[in-house]
């Protein structure tokens, strides 16, 4: 392990790695004696953080349904009890449910950590850490990692006990609790979800106990849902709200089974989509709005934050329609929920952080972006709206979307892609400062996000430069049939001039 590059294994404020061999190009850098070794970092880590001997932690560790999950859960356990911490066996679990083994009565994890790697191929996994003050920032992962290059770990001559515990239904029956009491059913209140049939679709991920232990003792009719079982080579879609195959299929099955409502997870469980029973897609911007109406109606004149690539309509919406404040912020789950926080502490009051992506966190849920927590607000709109005679939808009914919708990833051809990232982005700002017709947005914390009035255009561009990887995604809305491709045009002239950028994607639009 001398000349391993534990630097190359930070993904911001998780750890993603290569855990299975297959895919060309690609070296495992995940493998059981690395992931021992993290164990054993987070838990010399967490000594420091909670004033505690190993021997005095007790961790909790669970997983998503990854083929690479078993063997690397079993060598994290080893790795934290083999300095004397104890260990919670989770087994399959949730990212959002990890955190709340920290919190939890009974529990009161002094950490917790959760094998994923999200919506990633089958081949990646990785890990994500928790105290009961929330997911561990990106300087946090730096830390640990820096502590298992050195290695510097005094192994416990009394290796820490592992306890299996069934925490998933605790954590479910939570949402069970919640929606009880929040619909307060005047006929059915252990059952206010009777009489609607409810669809998930869990894409083979972890997200499947969200139909047995919440919607069915509710009593909702689950008949229809699809992919509940854990298969880490994920048969059927990407388990990802943002996939359109994924929403493809949940919305078909809505309209096949003619379900009243759908709900789609991603892998671990943190991000969720839902469909009308349309079979309209319910996420991006509609799930934006959709939360924010139901929030907006508990906390009237608050901040909704959501991330950069939000529409106008939906800015239009949240400040006319439903009287709050849209805050538009930076990319990044983190971003978006770090800012809702530094906001209220400012004296601003936000309850709702939200990014396109379906990360969505909530004040009154500790921040923690957690999918079936999110769903679970929505289902008790829905029950409500049954109530009342009213469909869930009603709520966002004037919420104008735009006629086109387009993000192209352009890729950086130069090592130092983020350097060159930023001297496209100022290009851009002289070059749309130059177009009559063009005006730069101001109050952008992310890239240059110009308007685009004109009746040929009618929208709006933001070109930024990707978190992570040698891309500057471009992403332009317009309202009007042509006007994506009429600005891309545009700007295909602008990006021809400019070296090591691969404008593919750009030109196959200008080519139809």
């Amino acid at each position: 392990m001398q000349d391993f590059n534990w630097k190359k294994l930070q993904n911001g404020s998780d750890i993603r790695g290569i855990a299975l061999e297959g895919v060309p190009d690609e070296q495992v850098n995940l493998t059981p004696e690395v992931a021992k070794i993290l164990g054993q970092a987070f838990a010399i880590w967490l000594t420091q953080k909670v004033s505690k001997t190993t021997s005095e932690l007790t961790i909790s560790v669970g997983r998503d349904s990854r083929l690479s999950g078993p063997a690397l859960m079993q060598a994290v356990i080893d790795g934290i009890t083999s300095v004397g911490s104890q260990v919670y066996d989770f087994g399959m679990a949730s990212t959002p449910a990890m955190f709340m083994s920290t919190i939890t009565t009974g529990f009161n994890c002094d950490g917790a950590i959760m094998l994923t790697a999200s919506h990633l191929p089958f081949n990646r996994n990785g890990l994500k850490f928790f105290t009961a003050q929330g997911g561990l920032e990106k300087k946090d992962i730096t830390d640990i990692l820096t502590l298992a290059a050195k290695q510097d770990f005094e192994l416990s001559t009394a290796t820490g006990v592992i306890t299996t515990q069934d925490f998933i239904s605790v954590y479910a029956n939570q949402f069970v609790q919640q929606i009880r009491a929040a619909v307060n059913h005047p006929d059915n209140y252990e059952q206010p979800l009777k009489g609607l049939k409810i669809i998930v679709d869990a894409g083979n991920g972890a997200g499947g106990f969200y139909a047995d232990r919440v919607l069915v003792p509710l009593g909702a009719d689950t008949t229809g849902s699809q992919f509940l079982d854990p298969d880490g080579t994920f048969p059927n879609h990407v388990p990802n709200p943002e996939d359109k195959a994924a929403m493809a299929s949940i919305c078909q099955a809505v309209i096949h089974h003619q379900a009243d409502f759908g709900i789609i997870f991603d892998t671990d469980v943190d991000r969720s989509a839902a469909v009308d029973r349309s079979g309209n897609e319910l996420n991006r911007n509609r799930l934006i709005v959709l939360i924010a109406a139901i929030v907006l109606q508990e906390h009237p004149g608050s901040t909704i934050v959501t991330d950069s690539i939000t529409s106008d309509g939906l800015t239009q919406f949240i400040e006319q329609d439903l009287q709050g404040v849209h805050h538009r912020f930076k990319r990044g789950y983190k971003n978006v929920i770090n800012e809702s926080i530094r906001l209220n502490q400012a004296g601003q009051e936000s309850w709702l952080a939200i990014e396109t992506s379906g990360h969505a966190a909530l004040k009154e849920n500790y921040f923690l972006d957690d999918g079936a927590y999110l769903v679970s607000k929505l289902l008790i709109e829905l029950a409500k709206s049954k109530l009342a005679g009213k469909s869930l939808t009603d709520l966002i009914a004037n919420l104008k979307e735009p006629v086109e919708s387009e993000e192209f990833r352009i890729k950086i051809g130069v090592e130092d892609f983020k350097s060159h990232g930023d001297r496209v982005i100022e290009k851009l700002q002289a070059f749309a400062s130059s177009q009559p017709d063009w005006k730069i947005v101001p109050h952008n914390y992310e890239g240059v996000r110009i308007s685009c009035p004109s009746a040929t255009e009618d929208g709006w561009l933001l070109l930024r430069l990707s978190l992570h990887d040698p891309v500057i995604p471009l992403n332009i809305e317009s309202n009007v049939k042509g006007g994506v491709a009429h600005i891309a045009n545009r700007l295909l002239g602008f990006f021809q001039n400019i070296e090591s950028l691969d404008l593919s994607s750009l030109q196959q639009n200008h080519s139809t």
